[in-house]
């Protein structure tokens, strides 16, 4: 173990399998109390946590900061790696090469003779060849494969995304504002008979969802967008002087 660690700490650049080491070293009998114990369930959190970093890292235009999320990223990838290497399961190798492997076969239009002069072409061939390679013989398949721990706003507009495309989808937006309307009516009717409108509010979040990919709006960016915009807009109104029960919540919402 010293010699391991003195290989690393002799060493002026690092690369990912150092990274790999060093998990290899915190988990040891002898290394990290926390990283030894850890699971892929326990850290799961964590790789969500991870992306969302580099997202805001990107919205801020910082190579420095989304150069250290990346990195972060990375950490997560070869830590679960590396439980699977103790388990004699898989390695960071294998990760590497059914990437790659998985890559060159969804793109034949370039490590093969397939034409796609379009990003529609190319779509549609990444879609066949998903659905093909994953074994989804049917499109229910393929929307059970859209993540369950997907934000459920991002999910449903996926979703949706995937029906259109095996064939049901909506021919007009009036489709969409009609039923919209419904939806409306729907949540009304249940306020009257003093009912919980959980699954009408659904109904209606996944019109929009609709609604908004009709319109190339992707909905959890506008959503995080308009968050961004509601607390400005708090903040104006709390520093304008005036006493905020005073405010109308019209005012709050209007933009």
């Amino acid at each position: 173990m010293e010699q391991r660690i003195k290989a690393i700490l002799e060493k002026d650049n690092y690369n990912v399998y150092d990274m790999q080491e060093i998990v290899r070293i915190l988990r040891s009998e002898n290394g990290c109390p926390w990283d030894k114990v850890q699971t892929h369930s326990s850290i799961k959190k964590d790789m969500i946590e991870e992306a969302y970093e580099v997202a805001d890292a990107i919205d801020c235009c910082s190579a420095e900061m989304l150069r250290e999320e990346l990195g972060d990223v990375m950490l997560q990838a070869v830590f679960h790696s590396v439980i699977e290497e103790e388990k004699g399961v898989f390695t960071l190798d294998d990760v590497a090469d059914e990437l790659c492997k998985k890559l060159i076969v969804r793109h034949p239009h370039v490590f093969g003779d397939v034409q796609a002069d379009t990003v529609d072409k190319v779509l549609t061939n990444w879609d066949a060849i998903k659905k093909q390679t994953k074994g989804q013989e049917t499109y229910t398949d393929t929307l059970e494969s859209v993540p369950k721990n997907f934000p459920a706003l991002m999910r449903a507009q996926k979703l949706g995304k995937r029906a259109a495309r095996a064939g049901i989808d909506f021919e007009t937006e009036d489709e969409i504002f009609s039923l919209i309307k419904t939806a409306l009516s729907d949540i009304a009717v249940s306020k009257s008979e003093e009912r919980k409108p959980t699954s009408e509010i659904a109904d209606l979040l996944m019109l929009v969802t609709a609604l908004a990919r009709k319109n190339d709006v992707d909905c959890e960016e506008a959503l995080a967008d308009c968050c961004k915009e509601f607390i400005t807009r708090f903040s104006q109104l709390e520093k304008s002087g005036r006493e905020l029960k005073d405010i109308g919540a019209n005012e709050l919402y209007s933009y």
